[in-house]
């Protein structure tokens, strides 16, 4: 496995493969990987013939108040779990090898999808994926990119941004990766006291209770109003509980596919999930 820190270096080493019109497959991350990151690596060692990773904490996609500055750097750790899963070659460049010494003046907004959820509580956030996103397709030229579900909001907006500036690249959704009382694995579950993380799966056992109630007969505002009341009741700080078509469109009822979302803070730390609902007349 080979490691470049340089935009130059790491076009030097795929430019064979691309020669040989080999199939490149993408994974990027902000490093600090836990098995979620790796299922993503193994999808893309299913479907492709070199596995490219960025580990790349994008200081563009931070709003003032959060947590850039304490985000965990591991790069060292992450080499050693990518390698055993197959990654060929990790991309770890500086901020200054991403975005020059110069101000950068080009923005990129993918509208519509991103003006509630997540992009309504952290405002610019998306902005700032779309631009690092965009900039790491043309720096990779993949032919796949593997992206998770937990970023069910992330997923949307970077298949609207390749589809709307026709990238050649086919965008993939991985489920979710989880521990087996259900949390959903993120980065961020590090910054939970042993405590919190003993309440943490509160938010997935509330949103399967709240598939098996719409399934049961019950009413979508019912069942998002349970969800809420459960996550307060356990301690948490709600910052969204919301139900949405696949695409992100609006629902009133339960009459079609709906995915649910949770937003909310223990403690400290934001933690977010999703559950995908299908619909049965």
């Amino acid at each position: 496995m080979k490691t470049e820190t340089t935009i130059q270096g790491l076009s030097a080493s795929l430019n064979p493969a691309r020669s040989a019109r080999k199939i490149i497959g993408f994974v990027p991350t902000m490093g600090n990987l836990h098995e979620g990151h790796l299922n993503l690596v193994r999808e893309a060692r299913k479907l492709c013939d070199v596995v490219v990773v960025s580990i790349f904490v994008n200081p563009i996609q931070f709003g003032p108040n959060e947590d850039f500055d304490n985000y965990p750097r591991t790069l060292e750790h992450d080499s050693h779990l990518l390698a055993e899963v197959g990654c060929d070659i990790v991309f770890a460049p500086s901020v200054e090898q991403m975005y020059g010494k110069y101000p950068r003046l080009t923005n990129i907004s993918v509208g519509e999808i991103t003006d509630d959820l997540c992009g309504l509580q952290r405002p610019g956030h998306f902005d700032g994926v779309a631009v690092v996103v965009t900039k790491l397709f043309n720096i990779v030229q993949p032919n796949f990119a593997f992206f998770g579900q937990k970023d069910y909001q992330q997923l949307a907006v970077i298949k609207q941004l390749v589809r709307d500036l026709n990238m050649p690249i086919e965008v993939i959704g991985v489920p979710i990766a989880r521990a087996e009382d259900g949390l959903a694995l993120s980065s961020r579950n590090g910054y939970l006291s042993e405590q919190e993380r003993q309440t943490a799966p509160v938010i997935f056992n509330s949103l399967t209770t709240a598939a098996d109630d719409l399934h049961a007969g019950k009413t979508l505002v019912n069942v998002l109003q349970q969800i809420r009341q459960s996550l307060t009741d356990a301690g948490l700080v709600v910052d969204y509980v919301e139900a949405r078509s696949p695409t992100l469109q609006k629902v009133e009822q339960f009459d079609q596919d709906v995915v649910l979302f949770v937003a909310a803070k223990l403690g400290k730390t934001r933690l977010i999930d999703n559950l995908q609902v299908k619909y049965s007349a």
